[in-house]
C-alpha cells in the first residue's frame, strides 16, 4: 500500500537516498522503532535508585509483568528468555503503533518484517531444544511409536514450517488490514471525527497482535524445553 506522505522517506530523499527509502520504507521505520525503544529505555533507566522515578516505575511494571507471565507458562527454567521475548513484544508493539501516527509507516505491515521476526523465533526454538536436550531433541519429531516415525516426522516438519507462515501472515494481515481501513476512512472523512473510533480499535489491535506473537513465542520455547512424550 502506497502512503501519500512518509516523514522519514522524505528525509532520506533530502540526503540523496530517496530510491532506497521508497523501496524499503519498512527497513527505515524498523530503525525508527529501534531508536524509540533505545531512547525510552535510556530515559526509563536514567538514574536508577532504590526510590524509583516515574519512568523507572513504569518500566519495572512492564518488564516484571512480562516476566511473571512468561514464567507462569515456562516455569523458572524459562526466566532467562525474558530479553528475547520481551524484545520481540516491545518491538512489535512499537512497530504496530507507529501506523497510527500520521507520516509514519508500521514495519509490521510489510511481510518481510513479520517473516524475519517469525524466522527468528522458530530458529531460536530449535536452538533451545538442542541446548536443553542435545541430540535427544529429535525425539520431539519422531512420536511415541517407532513404526509411525515416517508419518509423524513429516507432520512435525510441516507443522514447524507452518509456524513461520502462521506468525508472519497473521501479524502482517491484521496490521495491513488496519492500515487499509484507516487510510480509506481518512480519505473519506478527513483526519478527525469518523476515524476516531477506528483509531481506538487500532490501538487495541496493535496490542493484541503483539501479545499473540509474544504468547505463541513463549509456547514454542516452552515446548522445545520440555521432554518429548
Amino acid at each position: 500500500m502506497e502512503h501519500p506522505y512518509l516523514v522519514f522517506v522524505k528525509l532520506f530523499e533530502l540526503i540523496g537516498l530517496g530510491h532506497f527509502a521508497h523501496a524499503y520504507p519498512h527497513v527505515i521505520h524498523s530503525w525508527v522503532a529501534m531508536i524509540i525503544l533505545i531512547v525510552l529505555g535510556a530515559i526509563g533507566t536514567k538514574g536508577i535508585s532504590m526510590i524509583p522515578t516515574k519512568g523507572q516505575n513504569l518500566l519495572e511494571i512492564i518488564i516484571s509483568g512480562m516476566e511473571e507471565f512468561m514464567v507462569d507458562i515456562t516455569g523458572e527454567q524459562g526466566r532467562f528468555l525474558l530479553p528475547m521475548t520481551g524484545t520481540v513484544f516491545l518491538y512489535i508493539l512499537v512497530s504496530n503503533l507507529m501506523g497510527l501516527m500520521p507520516g509514519l509507516f508500521p514495519p509490521t505491515a510489510n511481510l518481510n518484517t513479520t517473516a524475519s521476526c517469525a524466522l527468528t523465533v522458530v530458529i531460536f526454538t530449535h536452538i533451545l531444544g538442542i541446548k536443553f536436550h542435545g541430540i535427544k531433541y529429535i525425539k520431539h519429531f519422531l512420536g511415541p511409536v517407532w513404526w509411525m516415525i515416517p508419518i509423524i516426522l513429516l507432520i512435525e516438519i510441516i507443522g514447524h514450517l507452518a509456524r513461520i507462515l502462521s506468525l508472519s501472515f497473521r501479524l502482517f494481515g491484521n496490521i495491513m488490514g488496519k492500515e487499509i481501513i484507516l487510510t480509506i476512512l481518512f480519505m473519506l472523512a478527513g483526519l478527525f471525527f469518523a476515524p476516531l473510533p477506528m483509531m481506538v480499535l487500532g490501538i487495541f489491535v496493535c496490542f493484541i497482535q503483539a501479545f499473540v506473537f509474544f504468547l505463541l513465542s513463549i509456547m514454542y520455547f516452552s515446548g522445545a524445553m520440555e521432554h518429548a512424550h
